[in-house]
């Protein structure tokens, strides 16, 4: 990531670049450390949704996620045959499945966070606790702005 003398200062200044630069960099570490634990991000993010939130519909785990229904389909097939979560119909509507974390879901998830705290600690460490914890809240309401 290239921000030194041989970047123009218009671009070492634009904070859209460097916030795409550095997503960038965090989408690989996280990648790569979830590929490492045989996960991917959409693997997390459904298993996190299930731990917070408990068992749901497939519906509202996409809304939870912001997972497209197709991608959820194939994340839910691959995270059953592993065991980390139960597909079952919903007794309200046998038409709908209710997805449930197992208790082997929970323990992976645990390990998943342990390892993404890692990658967050490597990503912001040259930041205070302060300063990541400011950092976060601005990101935060950028974010909130911009998706409103």
């Amino acid at each position: 990531m290239d921000t030194g003398e041989e970047t123009p200062a218009r671009l070492r200044g634009m904070p859209s670049r460097l916030l795409s630069m550095l997503a960038t960099h965090a989408q690989r570490l996280v990648g790569d450390a979830l590929a490492d634990a045989d996960a991917r991000t959409y693997h997390y993010a459904l298993l996190a949704a299930l731990e917070e939130f408990g068992s749901a519909s497939q519906a509202a785990l996409s809304r939870r996620t912001g997972i497209y229904r197709s991608d959820l389909v194939a994340t839910i097939n691959e995270l059953a045959d592993r065991k980390l979560l139960e597909r079952t119909p919903d007794p309200g509507d046998r038409r709908r499945n209710v997805i449930t974390l197992t208790r082997e879901g929970r323990r992976h998830l645990g390990r998943l966070d342990a390892l993404l705290a890692d990658v967050q600690n490597d990503l912001l460490a040259p930041l205070s606790a302060v300063e990541r914890d400011a950092l976060t809240g601005l990101l935060g309401r950028l974010l909130d702005h911009h998706t409103r």
